[in-house]
């Protein structure tokens, strides 16, 4: 495989973890809403979310849409190293993906982490984001 300058195309491990929705925790419900990717050796992460409002709202019309919102902004904040509210600043990605992937109670989940091989980091996010969270 060869890159479009003409140089070989390395293939590169990286971790991923699915964003879910979680309205009511009690009935362990959920709905795919984000996706978080990792590459070390690219020195990649970053986050994406979809929020499909009929989908969650179909689960439980009480969850306050625009709070989830919020949230997954944060998420994609912190991915990027930029401040996000009382979210820790971390400087180095691993502690930071660390930080996103650990489990939490909260209404925004992280699912278990994944791992695969790409060439392109960005493009994969794009594509696990189209296969795992949009309808």
């Amino acid at each position: 495989m060869a890159a479009a300058g003409g140089g070989p195309v390395t293939p590169m491990p990286y971790q991923y973890v699915v964003l879910r929705l979680v309205p009511r925790v009690e009935r362990e419900e959920f709905v795919n809403v984000g996706v978080v990717l990792y590459c070390q050796q690219a020195d990649f992460l970053d986050a994406a979310f979809h929020l499909d409002r009929d989908r969650v709202l179909a689960l439980s019309a009480e969850v306050d849409l625009e709070a989830v919102e919020e949230a997954l902004d944060t998420v994609c904040r912190v991915a990027r190293g930029e401040q996000a509210g009382a979210a820790p600043r971390m400087d180095r990605l691993g502690p930071r993906f660390g930080w996103i992937a650990a489990p939490r109670s909260t209404i925004v989940q992280p699912g278990p982490v994944h791992g695969g091989i790409t060439t392109d980091p960005a493009a994969t996010l794009e594509h696990l984001v189209r296969t795992l969270v949009l309808p």
